[in-house]
């Protein structure tokens, strides 16, 4: 019966941000004509869609940080991924616009689609020419002044409950060559609420619990590894994880 219940919830979240998307798509149509132009505009519209069609069903956000952030700064923003929930625990906790990068399948999914059209990077993994274009396209956004949204795990864990798998080294190679401050970002408890798309386990309301961590910064005249510092920020997250895990 509880399983039921949680499918309907689901199913009501789902419907919830097809509502606000459907209500939005006009405007978001008119704006996608000129994406550079209208950035802040559909950044804004992606923000509301999400947590509008979250609080509907009873979902909430709470952010910890372990010092106050200077927003006036970009950032390449690193969080774990359990959770399509994710994105909106992200578009929650930036007050300045960002672009996600994300795999390309996303751009077959109706309402994701016209913002991986416009405002996000989608990339095809196994394609290194895929990789090199949504790099060049990234660089360009931070030189701009935009902050990113890399999920450094690459992907949803295939199995719950989750656990913070070993990172890719994508983010932090951007984060050196673009001398970008790296923003490690834990998200404790999606997965309890809603874990991958909820297929599986359903979902229901809840409160999301947010820890950002201390940025760390970049300097490319230093002779730093990657590795050290991919190793540094899992090391980091993987610590406030576990801590959160007995909350």
């Amino acid at each position: 019966m509880l399983l039921i219940l949680k499918k309907i919830h689901r199913l009501l979240y789902f419907l919830s941000i097809l509502f606000f998307f459907v209500i939005s798509f006009p405007i978001l149509y008119f704006l996608a004509k000129n994406p550079k132009k209208h950035y802040n505009s559909i950044v804004w519209f992606r923000k509301w869609i999400s947590l509008l069609g979250s609080y509907f069903v009873g979902i909430r956000y709470k952010v910890t940080y372990e010092e106050p952030i200077d927003w006036s700064k970009n950032y390449i923003i690193c969080p774990n991924h359990t959770s399509i929930l994710d994105i909106t625990a992200l578009t929650y906790l930036c007050p300045r616009p960002f672009s996600f990068i994300g795999k390309v399948e996303l751009l077959k999914n109706p309402v994701t689609r016209i913002f991986f059209k416009t405002i996000d990077i989608p990339v095809k993994r196994e394609s290194k020419i895929s990789s090199f274009k949504a790099f060049k396209r990234a660089t360009e956004l931070l030189k701009e002044g935009k902050s990113l949204v890399i999920f450094p795990e690459g992907k949803i864990d295939d199995h719950y409950p989750p656990t913070l798998h070993k990172f890719k080294p994508g983010a932090f190679r951007m984060a050196m060559d673009n001398n970008s401050p790296i923003l490690p970002v834990v998200i404790h408890n999606a997965s309890a609420i809603l874990w991958d798309d909820g297929g599986q386990f359903g979902s229901r309301p809840g409160c999301i619990k947010i820890t950002v961590l201390k940025p760390i910064e970049t300097d490319p005249n230093v002779s730093t590894a990657y590795s050290s510092i991919e190793q540094e920020v899992y090391e980091k997250m993987n610590k406030v994880w576990q801590e959160g895990s007995l909350l």
